[in-house]
């Protein structure tokens, strides 16, 4: 009998921090100006693949970034064909990869394509160009609607990532971003309300006031708009900040909501592995030397105890439309979800923040405004 998914993995995820330029809101293990890296990364990621020992089958896998389309078309097929060694996909895998429309080429879809890539994820952030500037993003609408174009040519599934709450945008520009992802079809977007991460350029502009954050209030209609837009267009919210077709889901995704074990490579990359949540280093030349010399590429790790991995898996499951599961939760933690917080949950259901049928605990839609809040009072 194979070992639980929430031990051993089945999904993978691989990071490439390439990028031309680095974003003002970005916090991710991005490096812009360190093209002439590339191929050495590779040859370390190789060498950090390799500590698996023999190949691992999985059923997703997804290559983030950075940008990883920011490779040339040969450093593609190389970080493919090396992925593709170690982590064989089995029948009816999900393999998805970040792109950025700018540097998304129909020679770069076509070696995606020839690799058994089955999903891309654009990058667009916003169709409204003064929004864009703010973002610092290198691309313009025009860009995205003909990557979704030519992306579809070959690759069957495309989602669209876009950010709301960035100063001086207006709700009236959100439902605009929104209408023209729903004009160009797509199956799966992504919204994410903009967050001033400690020690980005963009939290550095607001400490010194040269920028004056959206208002609470405007940023919560906005996610109210995106809820009322694409649910009505057929999209469900199937997580807080994901909407998707039936069937267009991203499995590896729902991964990390389940609580589900997987593996992680590449620079900065996390990975959950029987218990033990471990992230490597970000320094791009410490991962370079350490793991080409053969060396752990490991920043931080620690092994989850029951009562940690139950609040974790509490916490993850409750972005998720279905909610925590109580069977579930109990097979996966070994915890009963009443004893560790039946009354909290009461209250929050008396609010109307949560509802609960016996069978599974979820947010509302009220909830869904103020999930963080009502996830850090369960924790």
């Amino acid at each position: 009998m194979s070992a639980p998914r929430w031990l051993l993995p089945r999904a993978a995820y691989l990071h490439v921090p390439f990028c031309a330029h680095h974003c003002c809101y970005c916090d991710f293990a991005v490096v812009a100006g360190q093209d002439a890296l590339r191929d050495s990364y590779l040859d370390a990621l190789a060498c950090e693949l390799a500590t698996l020992g023999q190949p691992q089958e999985v059923d997703t896998l997804f290559v983030g970034g950075g940008t990883p389309t920011h490779l040339t078309p040969r450093q593609l097929e190389r970080l493919l064909t090396t992925i593709l060694h170690w982590l064989p996909p089995a029948p009816g895998h999900e393999f998805s990869i970040e792109a950025n429309p700018a540097t998304l080429t129909a020679q770069k879809i076509a070696v995606l394509a020839a690799h058994g890539v089955n999903r891309v994820s654009l990058g667009a952030q916003s169709f409204h160009a003064p929004t864009l500037k703010v973002l610092e993003r290198d691309h313009e609408a025009a860009d995205v609607c003909r990557a979704v174009t030519e992306v579809r040519r070959r690759i069957d599934q495309v989602s669209v990532d876009l950010i709301f709450g960035v100063p001086d945008q207006s709700t009236q520009q959100w439902t605009a971003d929104l209408r023209q992802v729903l004009d160009l079809g797509l199956d799966h977007v992504s919204t994410y309300g903009l967050t001033y991460e400690k020690g980005t350029r963009l939290w550095k502009e607001r400490a010194r006031g040269a920028l004056t954050p959206l208002d609470e209030e405007t940023e919560l209609a906005m996610y109210v708009t995106a809820m009322d837009l694409l649910e009505a267009a057929g999209l469900e919210q199937y997580e807080i900040s994901s909407f998707a077709r039936p069937g267009r889901r991203c499995r590896h995704n729902q991964v990390y909501w389940a609580n589900h074990a997987y593996f992680g490579f590449g620079l900065g990359a996390a990975r959950y592995v029987q218990s033990v949540r471990a992230v490597n280093t970000r320094d791009l030349h410490g991962y370079l030397s350490k793991t080409r010399a053969g060396e752990s590429a490991t920043m931080q790790s620690e092994k989850l105890d029951n009562d940690e991995r139950a609040r974790e898996t509490l916490s993850l499951n409750l972005r998720r439309r279905e909610g925590i599961n109580r069977e579930e939760f109990r097979r996966q933690t070994g915890r009963d979800l009443d004893t560790l917080v039946g009354a909290i949950v009461s209250g929050h259901c008396e609010q109307g923040l949560l509802e609960d049928d016996g069978l599974r605990v979820r947010l509302t839609r009220r909830g869904k405004c103020v999930a963080d809040a009502v996830v850090g009072s369960l924790l």
